[in-house]
């Protein structure tokens, strides 16, 4: 259990937070099935990203940890074997908490030449996995739930013969996505995957870089299409992965909660595809400008944020849904505490995905925001903030989620009192520094 009290003054100064989670996960994969070596820089050293690490070794990819003598950057090398490379393992495959280890090498796996079981937590083994399930099998893939509840364990059977297909995701999900693609990297024929909309496309841009004929378009109803010619074989590249936008998402929170606060936060991932947060803060009056923009593979910019009154437009409310809804995703919790400490409405809506994160994100920000004094309530796909209360310091449930954490150590910051949270050690998942960075502005 960790006690923050009311910040007592502006924060300011620099912030750098670690490497984005989403790349640094797609660096090790990618890495480990292409021919040669892939060195990584920035990767981030959490919870998930080093259960990825410790899949891959336990089928035989050589993964070096090192410094670069000339400037002591620390670098991950991964010696990769190709496509069919990899070895079957001793044992069943550990994910941890990591939904994105589960599933992307999910895809992988199905196309290998060996049998072998996948499970993580108490939190994997109640996330829902019949949405991989469903296209991996319609591609000739034999995987299954040991339990027969659509959760992990999962059994793949290995030694099938894939095939291309046109798969439709009822939702806009990155991981369901770039499951699909990756199995794709196997089969015969093109994979295509629709969605909705966009989800994030770091698999798009980083298997590009690896040699692989893949791209984006938007298909004639105006679905978000990723298409992928299989037959090219993945060859290793330099990584260096930037800052993660859900890791500073915290930091520009606090900026905006602590009045009078201004931070720069350094070279963080400014995906159009992930950027919701800045988009959507902007539109409710946030001080935020990108400086140092640089575009070379993934975006990338510096974040300055300064303390700002926000606003809620004509009719007194502000809603965030749509197309906004998969660009910020992991960071709907805090911004929900930002909303919190507004003075008008906010409804979120058109995000039910919450409800099977690593905890139901719904109910356990309301019940959290509740007990320290908001007036808000859940909806079936989101919530209703009801600004203009003041907070006050209560005793936080993480539910062992990562992001609940972070974000109610946000929301102290701006309450009366003293905020106790429990099981803050969580994230480590994540952002294993988080509390003494944040300290350290305080």
């Amino acid at each position: 259990m960790i006690a923050l009290e009311k910040a007592s003054r502006p924060l300011k100064g620099d912030v750098f937070v670690p490497g984005d989670k989403s790349i640094s996960h797609r660096s090790i994969m990618f890495g480990a099935i292409a021919n040669g070596t892939t060195e990584i820089t920035g990767f981030l050293e959490s919870a998930d990203c080093l259960s990825t690490i410790d899949c891959f070794r336990k089928m035989g990819i050589i993964i070096d940890h090192s410094m670069r003598p000339s400037n002591g950057v620390p670098v991950i090398t991964v010696h990769g074997k190709g496509l069919k490379g990899l070895s079957a393992p001793k044992g069943t495959l550990y994910t941890g908490n990591s939904g994105t280890t589960t599933r992307l090498m999910s895809g992988i796996l199905v196309a290998q030449d060996f049998d072998c079981n996948i499970t993580g937590d108490a939190s994997i083994e109640k996330r829902p996995m019949n949405r991989i399930i469903k296209p991996l099998s319609q591609m000739g893939a034999d995987i299954s739930s040991v339990m027969g509840n659509d959760c992990c364990p999962l059994h793949i059977a290995g030694g099938k013969k894939l095939r291309g297909i046109n798969y439709r995701s009822p939702i806009a999900s990155a991981q369901v996505k770039s499951a699909t693609l990756l199995a794709g990297l196997y089969a015969e024929g093109d994979t295509v995957v629709y969605e909705p909309a966009l989800s994030r496309n770091h698999t798009e841009i980083m298997l590009s870089a690896f040699g692989v004929d893949i791209h984006n378009e938007v298909a004639r109803d105006g679905s978000a299409a990723a298409i992928l010619h299989p037959g090219m074989p993945l060859k290793g590249i330099r990584i260096n992965v930037p800052g993660d936008i859900s890791s500073a998402a915290y930091f520009i929170a606090a900026a905006l909660v602590v009045p009078g606060s201004e931070l720069l936060i350094r070279n963080i991932g400014v995906n159009s595809t992930r950027d919701g947060i800045i988009r959507v803060l902007k539109q409710m009056g946030a001080d935020i400008t990108l400086l140092n923009y640089d575009d070379s593979q993934e975006p990338k910019a510096d974040i300055l944020v300064k303390y700002s009154e926000l606003t809620a437009g004509a009719n007194g409310k502000f809603e965030i849904g749509g197309k906004d809804i998969p660009t910020m995703i992991d960071e709907l919790p805090v911004v929900a505490v930002v909303a919190a400490c507004a003075n008008f409405d906010t409804v979120i809506k058109d995000a039910a995905e919450l409800r099977v994160k690593e905890s139901n994100r719904i109910d356990s920000v309301v019940e959290n925001l509740q007990a320290m004094g908001c007036d808000i309530e859940a909806t079936e796909d989101g919530m209703i903030i009801h600004g203009g209360k003041s907070l006050h310091g209560a005793d936080i449930k993480s539910y062992n989620d990562h992001r609940l954490a972070m974000s109610f150590a946000i929301a102290a910051l701006a309450a009366e009192g003293t905020t106790r949270i429990v099981d803050d050690r969580c994230v480590g998942i994540s952002y294993p520094s988080f509390f003494k960075d944040l300290q350290s502005l305080l």
